[in-house]
C-alpha cells in the first residue's frame, strides 16, 4: 500500500472515499462535521435514523455525499469520546481500512489522524495509523493452490495533518511507520511459514538475502565453527535433528566507527516437539512459532536499515529444531556450554535456554553498549501475562526503563517482572553448576535467571514474548511483535547518542 501525507479540508478531497469519525451518541468528529455542513446536513439526518451511533469500530460507507468532490464518505465509530485514547485510535483504524479494503475504495483519504488521542501527538497518530493500516490488509495465502482475490483492494491512503507546517512532522512519522510496518510483516512472513519450509537453512537464507539487499554484513556459523566455539549447549539441542544448526550473526553499522554496538539475540528455535521431553499432540502445530524471537530480530533489522538508523547493531540468531531422536538429549544428560559452565538438562523443552546463552557468551566479543534477548521462552509467561504484555527481565534498571518507554510509545508493551538473586536457589544441581528449570513456580523467572548467569560482563535484558508473538484460534498467526517496541528502543539510542 502506498501512503502519502496532506493537508486540506476533508470536503475538497477528489478520491474514491474520504474517512471520518463519529464519536457514540451520534456525535461528529471535526472534519465529519466538516462534511455534514456541505452536504447540507445530509450525515446529521442519517444518523438520526438510526443508521449508525458511533459504537467503537462499526462503519457506515455514504456514496455521492451532496456537494464533496469524492465518490464516498466512511463514517467510523470511534466510541465515548471522553474514553479515546490509544488502543480506540487504532480500533478506529483498522476498522476504518478493513472496510475500505472490501468495498471497492482503492484510494482513501483519513482524516481519523486529526483527531484528539489523550496524550499523543501527530507523529504517533501518523505512525500507528500506517502500522494498523498494514496490518488490517496483511495476509499469508501464498502457500494455498487459489488465493482469495479482492476485487479492487485499497492501494492508496492519505493521511490529513492539520496544519500545512506539520507536514514534515507527518511524513518523518509515515516513513517510520511504514519501515516498522514493513519489518513486521518479514518477522510474520517468516514465523507464518510451517517448520518444513521454515528451518534454520531457510533463516539464514532469508537473513542472507535482506543483508544483501540493504547493505549490511552477514556470517553464518555453520556447525563445525559452532563445535570450534565449544557450544556445548546449543549443538545438545540440534542433536536430534536432521537440520543442521546454524548461527547467524548480523552486522548493521550504521553509527560512528567505534561506536559500541547494541545486540539483539533472537531465539530460532524452527520447531520445537519437546525433544524427549515431548510435548502433548493438541496445538504443537504452533511450534512453528518458537522462532518469533529470531524473526523479530530480522524484521528489526529490516526497519532500521530502511530507515538508514545511524546506531551499530548487531543481530545473533541461534537456529536449530528441537525433536526427539536417538541422539537427542535425554532428561539427566550434562552438557558443557561455551562459558564453560556445566549444565544439567532435567527437562528437554526448556531447549531456549540452552541456545541462547551460548549465544549470550558469544555476544560479549562485541563489547556491546546493551544486549536484548528476544525469545518465545516460557509458558509460564503466558500464564502470568497473558497475551497483551511481553515478560521484561534485566539486569540492568535503566535499560529496562528504556524498553518499557518503547513499548508504551508504540502500543507493544512489556511488563517487568523482579530477577532477584533468590530466585537462583531453584537452579541448584547436584551434578552440574546450574539445572535448566527451577520447577514450576516462577518459571518466567527462573528461565531468564538461567540467562543471567552468562550475561555478568554487560547490561542485559530479557523479553519472553511467548504470550505475544502470535494468535491462536480463528486469528492463528504472527503478530510481529516486538518489532515496534525494539525499533523504538534504538530510534531512541540513536537519537540520544548512545
Amino acid at each position: 500500500m502506498e501512503f502519502s501525507i496532506k493537508s486540506g479540508s476533508p470536503e475538497k478531497q477528489r478520491t474514491a472515499c474520504v474517512v471520518v469519525g463519529v464519536f457514540e451518541h451520534r456525535k461528529l468528529s471535526l472534519a465529519a462535521d466538516l462534511m455534514d455542513r456541505i452536504s447540507g446536513f445530509y450525515i446529521s439526518d442519517i444518523l438520526r435514523r438510526g443508521d449508525m451511533d458511533g459504537k467503537l469500530g462499526s462503519t457506515l460507507l455514504l456514496h455521492n455525499v451532496a456537494n464533496t468532490l469524492c465518490d464516498r464518505v466512511l463514517l467510523v465509530g470511534l466510541g465515548k469520546e471522553r474514553d479515546f485514547r490509544d488502543k480506540e485510535y487504532r480500533q478506529a483504524v483498522s476498522a476504518a481500512v478493513k472496510t475500505l479494503n472490501e468495498t471497492g475504495s482503492t484510494e482513501a483519504a483519513m482524516y481519523l489522524t486529526e483527531l484528539p488521542v489523550k496524550k499523543r501527538e501527530l507523529a504517533w497518530k501518523i505512525e500507528q495509523a500506517v502500522i494498523m493500516a498494514m496490518e488490517s490488509v496483511y495476509r499469508f495465502d501464498h502457500l494455498k493452490s487459489k488465493q482469495d482475490e479482492l476485487r479492487r483492494p485499497l492501494r492508496r491512503m492519505v493521511l490529513s495533518v492539520p496544519r500545512r507546517n506539520e507536514l514534515a512532522i507527518g511524513e518523518t512519522a509515515m516513513q517510520q511507520g511504514l519501515a516498522i510496518a514493513q519489518g513486521m510483516n518479514l518477522a510474520k512472513d517468516l514465523a507464518n511459514l510451517p517448520g518444513n519450509i521454515c528451518t534454520p537453512t531457510h533463516i539464514a537464507e532469508q537473513a542472507q538475502e535482506l543483508a544483501k539487499a540493504q547493505g549490511f554484513k552477514i556470517e553464518v556459523l555453520e556447525q563445525q565453527q559452532l563445535e570450534e566455539l565449544k557450544m556445548g549447549s546449543f549443538l545438545s539441542v540440534a542433536k536430534g535433528s536432521r537440520q543442521p544448526p546454524k548461527l547467524i550473526v548480523m552486522h548493521y553499522a550504521g553509527g560512528k566507527k567505534g561506536q559500541k554496538p547494541v545486540v539483539l539475540v533472537g531465539k530460532g528455535i524452527t520447531f520445537d516437539a519437546g525433544g524427549i521431553s515431548l510435548k502433548p499432540a493438541a496445538e504443537m502445530d504452533e511450534m512453528k512459532y518458537d522462532m518469533c524471537g529470531a524473526a523479530s530480530v530480522i524484521g528489526t533489522f529490516k526497519a532500521i536499515a530502511e530507515m538508514k538508523l545511524p546506531l551499530n547493531v548487531v543481530g545473533i540468531i541461534p537456529t536449530c529444531e528441537n525433536l526427539p531422536d536417538g541422539n537427542a538429549n535425554k532428561p539427566g544428560d550434562v552438557v558443557t556450554s561455551m562459558s564453560g559452565q556445566t549444565i544439567e538438562i532435567l527437562n528437554t523443552d526448556a531447549e531456549g535456554r540452552l541456545i541462547l546463552c551460548d549465544a549470550l557468551t558469544y555476544a560479549a566479543r562485541f563489547e556491546p553498549a546493551a544486549v536484548v534477548d528476544i525469545a518465545t521462552l516460557t509458558g509460564a509467561c503466558v500464564i502470568a501475562l497473558g497475551h497483551q504484555a511481553s515478560g521484561l527481565l534485566a539486569n540492568h534498571d535503566a535499560l529496562a526503563r528504556e524498553l518499557l518507554h518503547a513499548g508504551e510509545e508504540t502500543y507493544d508493551r512489556a511488563w517487568q517482572l523482579p530477577l532477584w538473586d533468590e530466585y537462583q536457589e531453584q537452579l541448584k544441581s547436584n551434578f552440574a553448576d546450574i539445572a535448566n528449570i527451577g520447577g514450576r513456580a516462577g518459571g518466567t523467572v527462573t528461565a531468564a535467571c538461567f540467562l543471567s548467569r552468562f550475561t555478568k560482563d554487560y547490561d542485559w535484558a530479557h523479553l519472553d514474548i511467548a504470550g505475544t508473538a502470535w494468535k491462536s484460534g480463528k486469528e492463528k498467526g504472527a503478530t510481529g511483535r516486538p518489532v515496534p517496541l525494539l525499533v523504538h528502543f534504538l530510534v531512541n539510542r540513536a537519537g540520544e547518542g548512545k
